[in-house]
């Protein structure tokens, strides 16, 4: 059992490391039923095999509580901690420049929820776009399976917005309006560094 600070237990929505290590490309169409995590995992695992980038699911630091012991071999964790509020999902880098991104999706058709994001992550991305990193937020709706890029800057003109009073949301049209929208296959998954090189690049 691993849970939260405020002692609300975690749980896990991806499968495990030993699931990121191999990639799992389906044979049926578009990989559907994959969570975002993982789509997201195997693309970066297409990367790195061929050199492309360098691009890494961050780790969360966990305080663990209680561990059982049935045998030596065969250690059990009982309770464990998150130790701190994390920062965005991915990190990495890509033809010398830095990666930072969040990774979110939403069965919502009509608009992304701003409640998906944190404010610590929002100050975090902000702080990457300050030491002239790229940072950026990768959208994906669930419904039509559709993905976009989002920088982070945009993000950031859209949660103003709602600390102003405005909108708790980000419409679909003003999504397509200042992302990106990423071409999805079969190897690599995602393939947002298309999108990064016209971009950024």
């Amino acid at each position: 059992m691993i849970n939260y600070p405020n002692g609300k237990r975690y749980s896990a929505g991806i499968a495990g490391r030993e699931k990121w290590l191999k990639p799992n490309f389906s044979s049926s169409h578009g990989n559907r039923g994959m969570t975002l995590e993982e789509d997201l995992n195997n693309t970066n695992l297409y990367y790195l095999s061929r050199g492309i980038a360098v691009i890494h699911k961050k780790p969360t630091p966990v305080q663990i509580v209680q561990v059982d012991y049935p045998k030596r071999s065969a250690a059990v964790i009982k309770e464990a901690y998150f130790k701190q509020a994390s920062t965005t999902d991915y990190n990495g880098v890509y033809k010398g420049k830095y990666l930072d991104f969040e990774a979110k999706e939403t069965r919502n058709r009509t608009s992304f929820p701003l409640q998906n994001f944190h404010e610590h992550q929002i100050r975090h991305m902000e702080a990457v776009l300050l030491q002239g990193g790229i940072s950026f937020v990768i959208l994906r709706f669930a419904s039509t399976e559709e993905v976009f890029l989002l920088d982070a800057a945009v993000l950031l003109r859209f949660w103003s917005r709602m600390e102003q009073g405005g909108r708790k949301s980000i419409t679909k049209q003003e999504i397509i309006e200042t992302g990106r929208l990423i071409p999805t296959g079969y190897q690599p998954r995602i393939d947002y560094i298309k999108v990064i090189d016209d971009l950024y690049l």
